[in-house]
Order: structure tokens, then C-alpha cells, then sequence
């Protein structure tokens, strides 16, 4: 007979002593299985101890996650988290060096465990160790396991990061700001730097002021690629913050963060931001972690949401500086000087202007400014059509030229494709919208030039005039040119070019004919079939495809996955691994040091939940921890990868997967196991593709054609190379 579920066997420790075998009842409070081990070695006041896990987090066990115990795991009996606090609060501020150093490597180690956390919170060590920052009578590892104190107890959430003194501010600005500092004290300072801006705005302001782009530069010429990262993710964080009012500004102040975003734009140019990350990261020997390829990522987003402003304003129809831009466009266009009042009638001037505005092809010929009242893309679609004058004027010139000599009906026009051109790009690279906190998907040719996406688009509007005269368009056909363009262009950008120059040269592949076979490519591949009797028989089988589906969802449940832990504060390299039970009853869920090599063994995750215990499954701004506050809020594409579990009455485990794909096979997994529908896109996807092979197949079968058990075997190299083909 199998013993009660609530009875589990465990081994507890205790120093010095050897491991006792227990029988522990979960139905007994806590305190009583405490006081009955410390029984047993005879230990006094066993309100003093507490249990813990024997393994590497060492973490507390309260009432709170004892069920998170299972038959055989190995505990350790210790000095309760009260204590604990007490006793590291008075050796953080012993005489003794060396009692004062273990006492702070302790407090490091122990903070991330919430539990100890909330007490030492409680007796005001937070206070204690920015007192200890402020008075800077520490350096090197004492400083170093300070902040690392600080950065962990911070991490939990349970003190605002608004009750900050200057003076701690002002210190930690001056750990990054020094030339030579502890690496590890300079990790923290700027971790702690990158959470004051992000968690406060009282204390972006407070930091904007004592750090200046000068002082961040160095860290990012150094070799250690995680200062790097750090340094990065202060600038982005101070970029993200930044107002966008307009405040007046002293140019020569080489303090840019606090500034509007325009001007920070500006002097983050003059300081070659962009060529020192090109040359010390992107193009340095060691390869890029996924944690700086998400802070290059973010760092683009935010320089491209630099141009959401202009993309977002409207010409005014009747501002003389405005006009003059168009004015500028005529003039290089067909080397004509604005002619004064006095030079022929209103009517013959108006006619002239009229024929050229038709030729630069714009939409309204009378008066191209109205062209530019469509948001998006604003006045940042005249921004590039000027620059593409004044920087590739032969390369415009020629375009002009070239399409005004054409037929009406075939000519290109020149302006209202640069306005939907630029519309287009801002949609690929999503101007606007806020960087995802899962995505590392930067380009590195747009840390090449500083000018990268006005470059970007002089490169795509010579491409839509040759993909223009590749169709032999005419104006009928103006929406089926963007199509193509378009995916000429997202074809080009998914290999990720390392220049401007290589992305030229992959559009130069990527001519009208390659884009037809590749479509005819695909299409035979996707091929429908709509003949009644096919749909009948996709109808009949489609039960039996849906089965495969679902088990192969649940066998990728069971397999599991590695979610990242993802705080108010920042990214986090830290790693927590659900999988389902080979049985399909029991979600195993535990926190990981480092992202695992393969799969985690079901023995190593701490903590289970039965199936029969969930609810629900919920997503995006359902979920518990989307509706709570913090930088996540927000943040459109984390919204769409979040998804929880709920259980009991307010219980929920809470998930934000790795990508869209992961997200789709753990939403329809949990809702199979429910014995709900499983919706998403990915098996739609799933299904059709599953459902076309299978009628394929069957059809083959139909003609008698056999399918070979095994693949045929890949020929053999010839012997013999000297031998040549006959065309005739």
C-alpha cells in the first residue's frame, strides 16, 4: 500500500552531524516538523532554526512553498532567516576586516533569497549598506559585495527605488566615472545606475546629472564585453528617459542626458557613439551574448524612434521654410534657380511649376505641400527625399529624368513613392513602437553610418525604380510594385548584412524575376486543393491530424522549456525551467543558475503543480503579472508572448515566453491538457501543412506510385573530373 501523499521521506542535515532520514507531515504546521528535528539533535529553541534546501539557492522553506517539497529531497537545518538577518547585520559593521568581509560575501548570497530578504529588509539594512556607500571608506571587495548586496535585495521589489539619497547617487556615479575602478564594483554601479533611471523618474534626472557620455565612452572601448553590456544598457536606459520636450540647451555642455531627444541624437553623433560600438563590440573578436545583442537591439529601436516625431508631423501648406524644401527638390532636380516675381506672369510661372511638380511626381501638382499632410509619414518623407538630392544627387537626378522622358502611364513617380516608401520602412522597422524585452534582432549595418536611415532609404528608392522598370509597371500598378519592394526588402534584411554596401549588393539578387520564382517556389510547395471530394477527405482526416498535433505539443511540454526571468528592474540572467510529467499530470517548474545545455531532469525542479489543480490558462493583459506595475506594462510584444496559469483560488504561475513560437506551443499544450481547443496560429499552420502532405501522399498512392521506405543513397563522388558537357 502506497504511503499518504501527504507523508514524504527526506533527508535533513545538520552541520557536524550525519543526515537523518525523517518522515515529515505536510498537514503539520511548520514550526511543529522544526521543533521535532531539533529534537532529535537536542538543539534548544527551535524557534531560532528553520529549513532550507540542500542544493545550490539555498533557499529558505516557509509555509508559503512547503508543498514545493517532494519525496526525497535533502534539506538542511539552519539558523532561521531572523536570525540570519541579525547576526550579517551586526558583522556587516564589525571592526574587523576580515568578520566584515565574510559577513558581506554571506549577505550577498543570502539576499536572493526573498525570505531572508524581507527580514534584513526589516531591520533597515538597506539603509545600513547605502550608509556603508556613502561614507566611502570602503573599497575593492568589501565595496564589491556591498553593492552586489544591494543590487540582490533591490531585485525583489520591496523598497521604492524614490527614497535614495543624492549623496548615494552622486557615490555610485563616481564608481563609473573613475578611469580605473574594481570591475565588479563597476558592474553594479552600473546595473544600480540603469535601475534608478528605469524605476524612477526623480532619479533620472538626479542621475542624468552627474553622468556625461565622456565618462560612459571608455568602459565601452575596454575588452570585458558584460561592462560593455552594462554601459550600453545605461545609455539606453537614460535615452529611454529622456524628455521630449524641447528645454533650452548649452551645446557645450557635454552632459547630453539631460537634454531633449533630438538634441541627445545630435551630440551622441558628435561623440561617435555608433563607430565605437561598431568597431569595440560589433566588429570585435569575441562573439556577441545574447544580453548585448538585446541592448544593440534596443539601442537601434530607440535611435530609429528618434524619427517618430517628423514621421508624425504634418507640412504646413503655407510655411514658407517648408515650401522651400520643394522648392530645393525642383532646383537640383532640373538645375533651375528660382526665378523672381519679376520674371514672366503669375500664370506662365504657376504653369512651369505645375509641369515640374508632375515630373518630380507628386500626387497634388499645384501644390505638392498637401502631399505631405498624410501621418504617418509626415515631413520625415520630405527629410529623405532631400537628402537623397543632396547626397546621391546624380543617383536623383537621373531617376527624375529618366521617368519624366517615359510615358505618362509608365513613369515612376518619384514623390509619391518616396512618401510610401518611407511609410514602409518605418512599418519593417517598426518606428515607434517600444523595444521588446525578449528580442535580440539587431541590424549591423545600421551602426555603419550616421545617417543610417536616410542611407536606407536612398538604397530602397533606387531599388523601387529598378523593380519598377524590371515589371514595365504603369500607374494601375503602383500597389503591386510597394509588394514586391517590400518583400525584396525583408528578404534582404533577414540575413542580417554587416554593411550598407552588402545589403546592396543582396537586392542586386533579389531582381523582379528571382522574387517570381521564389513565390512560384513557395506556392508549389503550399499548393491548395479545392476540389469537393479533396475538401471531404481533409475534412474526414482532420480529426486524426489534430490528435497528431496535440501529442506533439504535449511531447514538447514534456521536454519543457527555459523561460527568463524578467523584473521591473531589468533583464535578468536568470532562468527558471518548466516541463509536464511524462504522465501528463504534473507540471515540474524550478529556478536555474544558467541557461541549461538541453534538457533539465525532472528530479532538479524543486517545485510541481498537478493539472488537475489548474483552472485556466490566460494571456496578454489577462494576466496576473501584465497588470501589475513596471516597465513591462506597456510593452506591446512581451503583451503578446505572456501567458499564465491559474490555480486555486488566487494562485498563478506566470510565464513570458522565449518567442512566438514557444508561447503557441505552450498555450495550445495547456489547453489541450485542459481539453479546451487549441487556437493559435502556429497550428492553423501546423495543420495545413500536415493536412497537404498527408493528400498528397494519398494521391500518390492513388497512381500506384510507390514510396520507398528509406531515402535513395547519395550518389558517389565521381572518380573521374575531365569530362565536359555536350550542349549540342
Amino acid at each position: 500500500m502506497p504511503p499518504p501523499a501527504d507523508i514524504l521521506k527526506v533527508a535533513i542535515e545538520w552541520p557536524g552531524s550525519f543526515p537523518k532520514l525523517m518522515e515529515i507531515d505536510q498537514k503539520k504546521p511548520l514550526s511543529a516538523i522544526i521543533k521535532e528535528v531539533c529534537e532529535g539533535w537536542n538543539l534548544p529553541g527551535p524557534e531560532n532554526y528553520a529549513l532550507q534546501n540542500a542544493d545550490a539557492t539555498n533557499f529558505y522553506i516557509t509555509e508559503k512553498n512547503r508543498n514545493n517539497i517532494k519525496n526525497g529531497s535533502i534539506l538542511r537545518l539552519t539558523t532561521s532567516a531572523a536570525q540570519m538577518a541579525l547576526q550579517l547585520h551586526e558583522r556587516i559593521q564589525s571592526s574587523s576586516m576580515d568578520i566584515k568581509l565574510d559577513g558581506l560575501k554571506d549577505l550577498a548570497n543570502s539576499s536572493r533569497d526573498i525570505t531572508f530578504a524581507q527580514e534584513f529588509i526589516n531591520l533597515d539594512g538597506i539603509s545600513l549598506l547605502t550608509q556603508m556607500v556613502e561614507s566611502g571608506t570602503d573599497f575593492g571587495d568589501l565595496l564589491s559585495f556591498t553593492l552586489t548586496a544591494f543590487v540582490e535585495l533591490m531585485d525583489h521589489g520591496i523598497v521604492s527605488w524614490d527614497t535614495f539619497s543624492v549623496a548615494f547617487i552622486k557615490k555610485i556615479a563616481s564608481y563609473v566615472c573613475k578611469s580605473a575602478m574594481d570591475t565588479a564594483v563597476l558592474q553594479r554601479s552600473l546595473a544600480i545606475l540603469e535601475s534608478m533611471v528605469l524605476n524612477s523618474q526623480d532619479l533620472y534626472q538626479k542621475v542624468a546629472q552627474e553622468i556625461t557620455i565622456g565618462q560612459l565612452i571608455p568602459h565601452l572601448q575596454g575588452t570585458d564585453q558584460d561592462i560593455q553590456t552594462y554601459t550600453v544598457a545605461v545609455i539606453n536606459a537614460l535615452f529611454l528617459k529622456a524628455p521630449e520636450e524641447k528645454r533650452q540647451f548649452d551645446e557645450d555642455n557635454v552632459n547630453i542626458f539631460d537634454c531633449p531627444l533630438t538634441e541627445m541624437a545630435h551630440i551622441l553623433a558628435q561623440k561617435q557613439l555608433r563607430s565605437i560600438i561598431l568597431s569595440n563590440v560589433i566588429r570585435s573578436n569575441k562573439p556577441i551574448n545574447d544580453e548585448m545583442a538585446h541592448q544593440l537591439y534596443v539601442h537601434q529601436v530607440l535611435t530609429f524612434n528618434l524619427l517618430e516625431d517628423r514621421m508624425m508631423t504634418k507640412m504646413d501648406p503655407q510655411d514658407q521654410a517648408q515650401r522651400d524644401i520643394i522648392f530645393e527638390l525642383r532646383r537640383i532636380a532640373f538645375d533651375v534657380e528660382c526665378e523672381s516675381n519679376n520674371s514672366g506672369s503669375i500664370e506662365k510661372r504657376k504653369s512651369m511649376y505645375t509641369r515640374d511638380y508632375k515630373k518630380l511626381g507628386f500626387i497634388n501638382h499645384v501644390n505638392p505641400a498637401v502631399d505631405f499632410t498624410q501621418i504617418p509619414p509626415g515631413m520625415l518623407a520630405l527629410d529623405n527625399m532631400l537628402y537623397f538630392a543632396r547626397h546621391h544627387q546624380d543617383a536623383y537626378i537621373r531617376i527624375v529624368l529618366e521617368n519624366s522622358s517615359r510615358e505618362d502611364k509608365h513613369e515612376c513617380p518619384f514623390g509619391r513613392s518616396s512618401i510610401e516608401l518611407t511609410k514602409m520602412l518605418c512599418e519593417i522597422l517598426k518606428v515607434g513602437e517600444l523595444p521588446s524585452e525578449n528580442c535580440h534582432d539587431f541590424h549591423p549595418m545600421f551602426f555603419t553610418h550616421d545617417r543610417s536611415f536616410e542611407e536606407f532609404f536612398c538604397i530602397c528608392i533606387q531599388l523601387l525604380n529598378k523593380t519598377w522598370k524590371e515589371m514595365r509597371a504603369t500607374s494601375e500598378d503602383f500597389n503591386k510594385v510597394m509588394q514586391v519592394v517590400k518583400e525584396q526588402i525583408t528578404r534582404a534584411l533577414t540575413i542580417k548584412p554587416n554593411s550598407l554596401d552588402q545589403f546592396k549588393s543582396r537586392l542586386q539578387n533579389l531582381s523582379y524575376t528571382e522574387i517570381l520564382k521564389l513565390r512560384q517556389s513557395e506556392r508549389m510547395n503550399q499548393e491548395d486543393f479545392q476540389s469537393r471530394p479533396i475538401l471531404e477527405l481533409r475534412e474526414k482526416i482532420q480529426p486524426e491530424i489534430m490528435e497528431l498535433i496535440k501529442q506533439q505539443r504535449l511531447n514538447r511540454l514534456c521536454e519543457g522549456t527555459c523561460f527568463r526571468k524578467i523584473s521591473s528592474r531589468r533583464r535578468q540572467d536568470k532562468f527558471w525551467y518548466c516541463r509536464l510529467s511524462p504522465n501528463h499530470k504534473v507540471l515540474h517548474y524550478g529556478d536555474l543558475e544558467e541557461s541549461p545545455q538541453g534538457e533539465v531532469p525532472h528530479d532538479s525542479l524543486q517545485d510541481k503543480l498537478p493539472v488537475a489543480d489548474i483552472k485556466a490558462v490566460v494571456t496578454g493583459k489577462d494576466c496576473p503579472h501584465m497588470k501589475e506595475k513596471g516597465a513591462l506594462k506597456q510593452n506591446k510584444e512581451v503583451l503578446e508572448l505572456a501567458f499564465s496559469v491559474l490555480y486555486e483560488s488566487d494562485e498563478y504561475l506566470n510565464f513570458i515566453a522565449p518567442d512566438k513560437h514557444e508561447y503557441c506551443v505552450w498555450t495550445d499544450g495547456l489547453n489541450a491538457l485542459l481539453g479546451k481547443e487549441m487556437t493559435s496560429e502556429f497550428t492553423r499552420s501546423d495543420l495545413d501543412t500536415l493536412l497537404n502532405m498527408e493528400m498528397k501522399l494519398r494521391l500518390l498512392d492513388l497512381e500506384n506510385i510507390q514510396i520507398p521506405e528509406v531515402p535513395p543513397p547519395i550518389p558517389k563522388e565521381p572518380s573521374n573530373y575531365d569530362f565536359v558537357y555536350d550542349c549540342n
